[in-house]
């Protein structure tokens, strides 16, 4: 192999990679298949040594030729194991991740605890989240309807939050 052969090799493969790439896009399942597929042509290509690409007849030919083997070796690969471990690991994940129902339990447990932990919290603080959370207002408009400061809706909301965080880790 000429110390030419990678350049001349990358630059076909550079000047001819999108139509390469759109050939295998057509002809297998997976995006991410097609793009492993022109990565091996070069690599047989450096491989096979098959000398400077000026050295054959008909570098494109040659190109789409190894490019078609590798399509059928790909199909023959495919039909052996139907089942790739990508495909097994999606089966398993989709298995193992628990049904909405125990979600549903999950958040039906977690809100209960959350109003525990927001009905032992002092009455002004309380209404501050239940103010901001549920109503939507303004730390201002909060602030004018209880009569405090602003600031002081801060804090409220600071403390209500952390008391609720510090609560709900307990229960995890």
């Amino acid at each position: 192999m000429s110390h030419e052969t990678p350049s001349s090799w990358a630059r076909l493969l550079v000047d001819k990679g999108p139509t390469l790439a759109n050939y295998f896009r057509r002809r297998v399942f997976h995006r991410w298949d097609a793009q492993d597929l022109v990565q091996e042509v070069y690599l047989r290509l450096l491989r096979n040594g098959q000398g400077d690409a000026s050295d054959v007849r008909n570098p494109e030919a040659y190109l789409f030729t190894v490019a078609a083997n590798l399509v059928k070796e790909h199909a023959q690969m495919k039909q052996r194991a139907p089942i790739s471990s990508e495909g097994l690991e999606d089966v398993i994940e989709r298995l193992a991740t628990p049904c909405d129902a125990g979600a549903d339990v999950d958040r039906a447990l977690r809100r209960e605890r959350l109003a525990t932990l927001i009905g032992r919290l002092s009455p002004k603080c309380r209404a501050v989240l239940v103010m901001h959370y549920r109503d939507d207002l303004s730390y201002r408009e909060i602030a004018e309807q209880l009569s405090i400061s602003t600031n002081m809706v801060k804090k409220y909301i600071v403390k209500g939050l952390a008391t609720c965080r510090q609560g709900m880790l307990r229960y995890e």
